[in-house]
């Protein structure tokens, strides 16, 4: 998709990605920059609440413990 900037450098963000993304009036976007591209992230409205529960499953704890261990180890 394409869009246009205009002379005071604002954009559109299209349809389409505004309903995937449940984009609306006050929607956040972060804007990165890494010299070649640029990337927009919408930034939800609690980022915390997004986060809670992507590591479940991935035994963290057990992981946490042997890299304190590794680390008392080296020590």
């Amino acid at each position: 998709m394409e869009t246009i900037l205009t002379e005071r450098g604002q954009t559109v963000v299209p349809a389409p990605i505004r309903k995937r993304h449940k984009l609306g009036k006050g929607a956040r976007l972060v804007w990165l920059d890494d010299g070649n591209t640029i990337k927009v992230i919408p930034v939800p409205p609690d980022p915390v609440e997004v986060l809670h529960g992507i590591g479940k499953g991935e035994n963290l704890l057990k992981a946490l413990l042997e890299e304190r261990k590794k680390d008392r180890d080296r020590e």
